[in-house]
Order: C-alpha cells, then structure tokens, then sequence
C-alpha cells in the first residue's frame, strides 16, 4: 500500500479548520491561535493514516469516518495536556469536534481514484 499524501493533506485541513471553527462556535473548546490546531490536526491526521494503513486498502467511507471520529475525540482530548497553553477542552468539547471531523472524514474524498 502505497502512502497516501493527498489523504493525509486533506485530514490535516480538515482538522485544523475545524478545530478553529469548533473552538470558535463551542464553550467546551478554546483553541489559542491557530498553532494549538495546527499541532492538534498533524497528530489527528498522522493518527488517522496510521490507523487506516492498518486496516488496509478496503476501508470503507463509513469506517473512514469512524476511524477520523474515535482517532479526534482521543487526540483531542489528550492534546490539552501535551499542549495546555495552545488547547482547553471538555470531554463533550471534544467528542463534538470529533464528530464534525469523523462526518467530514466520511464524506470528503481523501484518495485520488
């Protein structure tokens, strides 16, 4: 299986810009500039992709969602510790912008075909 950059490109995107969005709409997410998302969406997408090589190139759009949604919410969540300064978040602050990613995830292209 042959790495998929476009993939990761456009998780990475796609996390970033939600995470500013969430943390801008939410009160359970306060992101602190857009570095806090930018080093939150690296990990997100790097996560993602290492999650999806694992599972091999059948993963279905519904699974790709579901891999986006499980591998935000953990990552998010745990990223207020690595990074407090940049990322404050609540548990339901985190599984709301988990979901927006998953759901992007499911439909956004992220392979060129």
């Amino acid at each position: 299986m042959a790495i998929d950059w476009v993939g990761i490109i456009v998780r990475f995107v796609v996390s970033a810009l939600v995470l500013m969005l969430i943390g801008y709409l939410l009160p359970g997410i306060t992101v602190a500039g857009f570095t806090g998302a930018l080093i939150a969406a690296i990990v997100i997408a790097v996560i993602g992709f290492a999650v999806e090589y694992v599972l091999g190139d059948k993963i279905s759009p519904r699974s790709r969602g579901w891999v986006g949604f499980i591998t935000a919410a953990v990552v998010i969540y745990l990223a207020q510790f690595i990074i407090p300064s940049y990322l404050s978040v609540s548990l339901l602050g985190s599984l709301l912008a988990a979901f927006v990613i998953g759901l992007v995830d499911a439909f956004v292209p992220t392979a060129l075909r």
